[in-house]
């Protein structure tokens, strides 16, 4: 029998935007799917390390990448922003609760093997380098996303 594919586009740099794509991928994965999850755009942030690394940029790819949150801990709520207060508290919730931060989402995406894909048109956009972005995250175009998305039972976008 032929396993199921779930597929799933994350558009959006919102941090409860990308825990629910990264819930709903380890839930696939833990129902055997094959997931992949293909970052574009703002969702690229999601995988980004928290860290500065130094990379040689031009002043515009300079600009963006201080302008745009560095990791997934940094994004912001796409409702009840409140300042930056609204983070704080939805994570300050969370952890009351036991419920997982991003951060762990993404790390156990990747021990699940969760196929972790940045759009490399949005990287040249927003001039990202390989380097500023999590370890064992791959690099491909749309066609590789359309690609698994084509034999795919599940196919989502988050935007």
């Amino acid at each position: 029998m032929e396993k199921k594919r779930t597929t799933i586009v994350l558009f959006s740099g919102d941090y409860d935007k990308a825990m629910a794509a990264y819930i709903i991928a380890n839930g696939a994965a833990a129902y055997d799917h094959e997931v992949t999850i293909f970052h574009t755009f703002w969702g690229i942030n999601a995988v980004r390390k928290q860290s500065p690394v130094e990379v040689k940029k031009g002043f515009l790819e300079k600009m963006f990448g201080m302008m745009m949150p560095r990791g997934a801990e940094q994004l912001s709520l796409s409702k009840m922003q409140m300042l930056g207060m609204g983070p704080k508290m939805i994570k300050h919730v969370m952890k009351k609760h036991n419920t997982l931060t991003l951060t762990q989402l993404i790390d156990m995406a990747q021990e699940q093997e969760i196929k972790l894909i940045t759009c490399t048109m949005t990287m040249d956009l927003l001039g990202l380098q390989k380097e500023e972005l999590l370890d064992g995250v791959q690099y491909a175009g749309v066609a590789a996303y359309l690609a698994d998305a084509e034999n795919g039972n599940v196919n989502l976008f988050i935007g």
